[in-house]
């Protein structure tokens, strides 16, 4: 029981740096929204998903691999260290120089014409992420969770200061230097530069609190040990890449098959501004996952395993359902946070909504072939999701514009739902009550419909309406779960 005390508690620090960086960066939003137009913010979206995607392939897998070389019995986890980092090392000095060397022909090859400063500032993020990833796993291989999360939040921080330094002052800085050389880097108006800059100033704040750690270290570099390394970590960037790219894959898409006559950034500034509203599933999705994960390994060996696993899906749809109730109902309120030229878009937060529903209850099926040690369904499974994504985007994304992009997640989540549950059934059967969540499910989706039918002009009374229908939803629950509120209203007065 300390051990598994032990986990929660790391998983808790470590869940938290992420949660936390979301929602500062959804607190940003009705900045970025106010102050860059949808272009801008389209530029700054479709970049960043390329850095995802890049990302995960210049890790080279090496966290993971790291993990596991390092706890192997007999193992030098010091040499493992150094040998990764030497060699993480010079794949990310030669990013940044091909960042830079080669920025304006990107740039002017992407039409971000006379941009040059988007490419090799997106490239030395790439090159100082790849790099410190792997002093950030050491951390967690030492269990050093609260020295890995400190480290973590003052990155946060500091991001977050650069982008009000930066968006609240610079323009006033440029309009009275006009000369300063720091303009040949920003632009004096905002836009979504300053964004990526003032990330990158994080990530320089996060190599130089490193710099004590590299000073330590050992450095040789065993080439026999790096063959290793490479052929055990390429098959996880392998099965790692379909998955992020069928998170972001869409922005990369309205390049190339947006509307006729509208522009591909405006449409991806839009789209993505938009989706930041479903950030309260997200979270809720995220807090699940690293709660979830090691609590449904910690019950693998329980009789009763299957019982808790079906248990805890139908409650977390349950609650799922509500969050977008919450959301969905109240948009009138929450499209409040982005700034008036991106509320075009706001019809897709109910889908992007109901996807990462999905999205957590494929989370929650994963379980059976992590649990029975058969992940390489898991590739199968990412790559129908994928292919739904592309063939969606590509064929409606024409006429639909952000649409397409938004019920491009929603499909392929569902069709990574069907998939997964293909294979559960057939290699580690669970379960689940799937009757039960499909009518959460669409008593969920009957409510939002009909909150639509019977909005009025008047918010007060929408606003009303919407409030009985979450009621309604929440009494529906109480009657089908058979919930006796006298026994919780009796353990929260034990408590």
């Amino acid at each position: 029981m300390g051990s598994i005390r032990k986990l929660a508690g790391e998983t808790a620090i470590y869940g938290m740096t992420t949660i936390v960086a979301r929602i500062i960066n959804f607190f940003f939003v009705p900045l970025y929204t106010r102050v860059i137009d949808t272009d801008a913010f389209g530029v700054y979206s479709e970049i960043i998903s390329y850095i995802a995607i890049l990302q995960a392939l210049f890790a080279f897998g090496m966290e993971t691999a790291f993990f596991r070389f390092a706890s192997k019995q007999g193992a030098n986890p010091g040499k493992v260290f150094s040998t990764i980092l030497i060699f993480l090392a010079s794949t990310s000095l030669a990013v940044l120089a091909a960042g830079i060397i080669f920025a304006d022909d990107i740039a002017n090859a992407f039409g971000y014409f006379g941009r040059g400063e988007l490419i090799w500032c997106s490239a030395a993020i790439l090159a100082i992420d790849s790099f410190t990833a792997v002093i950030f796993a050491r951390l967690r291989y030492q269990q050093k969770a609260l020295k890995f999360g400190i480290l973590k939040i003052i990155k946060i921080l500091s991001e977050t200061a650069f982008n009000l330094i930066l968006f609240l002052g610079f323009p006033t800085y440029a309009a009275a230097h006009s000369d300063s050389f720091l303009l040949k880097f920003l632009s004096p108006s905002p836009d979504g530069g300053y964004i990526l800059f003032a990330i990158l100033g994080s990530c320089i704040i996060s190599l130089i609190l490193f710099l004590p750690t590299l000073l330590r270290t050992k450095f040789s570099f065993s080439p026999t040990l790096w063959k290793q390394l490479m052929i055990y970590a390429i098959p996880i960037v392998l099965s790692q890449l379909p998955g992020v790219l069928n998170d972001v894959t869409d922005r990369i898409l309205f390049r190339f098959f947006s509307p006729e006559g509208e522009s591909s950034s405006d449409l991806v500034g839009i789209f993505s501004a938009n989706a930041k509203l479903a950030v309260f599933m997200t979270l809720f999705v995220q807090m699940f996952r690293f709660a979830a994960e090691p609590f449904f390994f910690s019950q693998s060996n329980k009789d009763d395993q299957k019982k808790i696993y079906v248990d805890v899906m139908k409650y977390f749809v349950i609650f799922c359902v509500f969050i977008f109730l919450f959301v969905a109902l109240y948009l009138d309120i929450f499209k409040l946070f982005i700034g008036n030229a991106f509320r075009a878009g706001i019809g897709v937060v109910p889908v992007m909504l109901m996807a990462n529903i999905f999205l957590g209850i494929n989370f929650n099926l994963s379980m059976w072939y992590k649990i029975s040690e058969q992940t390489k369904f898991a590739v199968n499974i990412t790559l129908s999701g994928l292919l739904a994504t592309v063939i969606i985007n590509a064929a409606f994304m024409p006429y639909f514009g952000y649409y397409a992009a938004a019920f491009g997640h929603f499909f392929s989540y569902l069709i990574m739902i069907i998939v997964s549950w293909r294979l559960c059934k057939k290699h580690y059967f669970i379960p689940y009550e799937w009757k039960t969540i499909t009518i959460y499910i669409a008593a969920g989706v009957a409510l939002f419909i009909l909150s639509r039918i019977v909005a009025t002009s008047n918010s007060l009374i929408n606003f009303a309406i919407n409030s009985v229908f979450i009621l309604a939803y929440l009494y529906f629950v109480i009657r089908k779960e058979k919930i006796d509120l006298k026994n919780i209203k009796h353990l929260i007065k034990r408590k």
